[in-house]
């Protein structure tokens, strides 16, 4: 006994299949467009500046952003975090590059890592006329993840006053006023370290008669 051919059988398949595409298209109108336009529309009215890449502007010209590091290198500068980025086309080492955020991937025990912060922390006490034997903070000699960190521990910039106050003919105390005026304390009182923003010091720096 041969059955009769059902001419509805594919239906569910196809209602199941049409269900499918549907709940794709809705999703990706709603995580793609409507979701990013609407964040993006709140971010403008209630952080207009935060929105806007938080940027830094001087006699009317952008100069930076206050959440993206630069390389300081000057001696009447603060200096930043030592940054791992790289051009863009991968040829070469080119800190603070913002188009190539990203780190070494060195693990704690990596001796390439062991032997770049030996040279830093040399490399650090030379600079600012310390002792062999002087503790250096650890986010002066080793790279964040992003390698675009825009600041450095309150401990990281009074350790270079001497230097920016020697280079800049300031006295230590004029110096270390501007780093205090700029201290942004530790998140919630107990997350982290009380920091300071790099930019923002060597601004005020500059600024000063």
């Amino acid at each position: 006994m041969t059955l009769p051919e059902s001419p509805t059988r594919p239906a569910p398949l196809v209602r199941l299949l049409l269900s499918g595409l549907l709940a794709a298209v809705l999703l990706t109108l709603i995580t793609g467009l409507a979701y990013p336009l609407l964040t993006t529309a709140v971010a403008g009215i209630l952080f207009p500046s935060q929105a806007g890449g938080s940027l830094i502007t001087r006699n009317g010209q952008v100069i930076g952003s206050a959440v993206l590091g630069q390389n300081f290198t000057s001696p009447k500068y603060l200096h930043g975090r030592p940054s791992m980025t790289a051009k863009t086309d991968g040829s070469g080492p080119e800190p603070y590059n913002a188009e190539n955020s990203g780190a070494s991937n060195w693990g704690p025990t990596n001796a390439r890592l062991i032997e770049a912060v030996r040279a830093r922390v040399a490399a650090v006490r030379r600079e600012n006329g310390l002792g062999a034997g002087t503790p250096v903070p650890v986010d002066l000699v080793t790279a964040s993840g992003s390698g675009l960190d825009p600041d450095v521990t309150l401990a990281g910039a009074l350790l270079q006053v001497d230097r920016i106050a020697r280079a800049r003919g300031l006295s230590a105390a004029q110096v270390e006023g501007v780093i205090r005026a700029h201290i942004t304390p530790r998140q919630l009182g107990i997350l982290g370290e009380p920091r300071v923003n790099v930019l923002a010091v060597n601004l005020a720096l500059d600024s000063m008669p």
